[in-house]
């Protein structure tokens, strides 16, 4: 007999599941039925957020949804954090969880790990949440996770099987629904479009995270048109190093003016969410008047109209535009993207400066590395001004919903995912103990993650914002350990730097080992 816990394996195999991210609790085991005589990889995290985050850093790495298995009640509503960072960010997590006995629902009997209302609770933060209640329902729920992911903008989906109904029969479970198709632009959309193209003299482009792999449209488009393209924080690594790339964050005052310059703009991919146009909080940013917004997402459209708005796939409608467009223009592109780098570059000051120099020297040292951050002082700063050579590169949890401790396990996601690209974890004193002990994960997975902690002995940057607003700090100074004994305890090879001068090299040695390392980098 096939239970519905192996045949949910076998549904995720079909579906191109290759990993997924768990620790298994005597509410799952039925869902681990099968698992060690499939394809699939299980890797353990050593909390469930942990779990939620790998998962996280595997899809962004990948392009593929991130998948884990979860307990019922405290293992789901220790997920529910990494969930809500994916959904800011549009990131594709199947997370498949137990539920309490059908009969026991909502019914407040008092059992093992028992919830109020479990799907509810996770009806409010995953874009889909469903109860698999018989057999024939479970490839209808998988499939259609899988559907979300490819047509519409992606985010975190939710699979609920009730305890007493994993291990019931399902045999015969093998047809699979088919998955949709990227959404493509028609006629009728770039008609609408084509006036404001052919009328622009000094057009521009804003490319986000959904962008990410759309590179060679992007630029073919950018090329045609002689548009600067301003990458925000998750569209960073496209236009790596071209004359046209401003890889500086739109809550800069020269990135505005820029902005405000133009007569056409190109939204592709991105939300225009104050995290990358209103960081400050200023209330300086302006939409566009004559603005193309392409989204695959037709709420999120809806949220802020444009005159012409496009639900689409990013590369399939930047490839129609371009095509439409013809031949090439010149529109002063280079000229203006220098300009604003050059502004932009300018306007972050010395320090910030000095912390951008820091990652380009991560970025320089390991060529078409994963750079995975944290909220941390010199991932803040990149994300203000930093051009990374690898599209999809960069990435980190200090825009959208901001959950520190997202670094270290994302990035063992990550290196899983890309195992041939060098990963490196950035993160503070502060972030890195909310998922310090994934430390071992990264050994137990054999995921040859570089972990550099920027030590500056507690909570540099709320404190500063404190002084600033006029508070006594309080509460920003916690202790941090010796993160070299423990990871040495551990069992990582692991050293600690008094100065950014050496990281270069320290990164090359741990690159090397083929194993995960820790490098500790103490600021004063």
């Amino acid at each position: 007999m096939t239970t519905i816990g192996e045949a949910l394996i076998g549904l995720l195999e079909a579906h191109g599941v290759d990993t997924v991210f768990g620790i298994p609790g005597v509410h799952t085991i039925e869902l681990y039925r099968g698992l060690a005589r499939s394809s699939i990889r299980h890797v353990t995290p050593r909390h469930e957020q942990g779990a939620g985050f790998m998962a996280d850093g595997y899809a962004r790495a990948s392009g593929r949804p991130g998948v884990a298995f979860v307990i019922t009640g405290p293992g789901l509503t220790n997920t529910i954090t990494a969930m809500a960072q994916a959904r800011a960010d549009s990131v594709p997590m199947l997370v498949i969880s137990g539920v309490n006995a059908l009969g026991s629902l909502g019914k407040g009997l008092g059992f093992l790990h028992e919830l109020p209302d479990q799907r509810g609770m996770m009806e409010k933060v995953a874009l889909s949440s469903r109860r698999v209640t018989e057999a024939a329902e479970l490839p209808g729920a998988i499939g259609k996770a899988f559907e979300i992911f490819a047509t519409r903008r992606p985010g975190p989906v939710h699979i609920e099987i009730p305890l007493d109904v994993m291990a019931l029969p399902a045999d015969g479970l093998r047809q699979l629904p088919k998955r949709g198709a990227a959404h493509v632009p028609g006629e009728r959309v770039i008609a609408e479009a084509r006036p404001l193209i052919s009328a622009a003299k000094r057009p521009l482009i804003l490319a986000g995270g959904g962008a990410r792999r759309a590179g060679a449209e992007l630029a073919a488009l950018a090329a045609r048109l002689d548009a600067p393209v301003v990458t925000t924080a998750n569209g960073r690594g496209l236009m790596h190093g071209h004359e046209l790339n401003v890889p500086a964050s739109p809550s800069l005052k020269a990135v505005r003016a820029l902005m405000a310059d133009a007569d056409l703009v190109i939204a592709v991919g991105t939300e225009f969410g104050p995290t990358d146009y209103d960081m400050y909080g200023d209330g300086g940013f302006v939409m566009p008047e004559k603005l193309i917004r392409i989204d695959i997402d037709e709420m999120q459209l809806g949220r802020r109209p444009a005159p012409v708005s496009i639900r689409a796939d990013a590369a399939a409608a930047l490839a129609r535009i371009g095509d439409d467009v013809g031949d090439a223009r010149k529109a002063d592109g280079a000229a203006r993207a220098r300009a604003a780098r050059e502004s932009a570059w300018t306007e972050i000051g010395p320090a910030m400066q000095a912390q951008v120099k820091a990652v380009e020297v991560i970025r320089d040292a390991l060529p078409g590395a994963m750079i995975v951050g944290d909220s941390t002082q010199p991932v803040y700063a990149a994300n203000l001004y930093y051009d990374h050579d690898r599209p999809g590169g960069w990435f980190n949890a200090a825009t959208g919903y901001g959950a520190l401790g997202f670094g270290p396990p994302a990035a063992i996601g990550a290196a899983l995912a890309v195992p041939d690209a060098p990963v490196v974890c950035l993160s503070g004193d502060g972030g890195f103990q909310f998922t310090l002990p994934e430390l071992g994960a990264a050994l137990d997975a054999a995921a040859p993650v570089i972990f550099v902690v920027w030590n500056n002995r507690g909570y540099r940057e709320i404190e500063t914002s404190m002084l600033d607003a006029g508070v006594e700090p309080v509460g920003v100074s916690p202790v941090p350990p010796d993160f070299v004994l423990i990871a040495q305890a551990y069992g990582l090879e692991a050293e600690r730097l008094q100065s950014v001068d050496l990281l270069g090299v320290a990164l090359k040695k741990a690159r090397s080992t083929g194993k995960p390392c820790l490098i500790e980098v103490t600021v004063e």
